[in-house]
């Protein structure tokens, strides 16, 4: 299983605008600028590819933070 830090750097690897270094455990992901649904729908895909765990869109809808989202996945693997 992947930390939470390794989770940290895949999901900043989806975003091409935005700096790697303002995403951390603790980042509200929604307020990011570069936040759309369709990086949502990357982040889903994701948790299928890294770690064989299949997210909602309510999954990501009700995280706040990216460590939420890492939790919630590690919560169903």
């Amino acid at each position: 299983m992947k930390t939470l830090e390794e989770f940290v750097a895949l999901f900043a690897e989806l975003f091409d605008d935005t700096d790697p270094s303002e995403i951390t455990a603790t980042t509200v992901f929604h307020d990011l600028d570069e936040w759309s649904s369709l990086i949502g729908l990357s982040i889903i895909a994701m948790a299928v590819e890294e770690f064989g765990v299949v997210l909602m869109g309510d999954d990501v809808k009700n995280s706040v933070t990216v460590e939420d989202l890492y939790n919630r996945i590690i919560s169903k693997a």
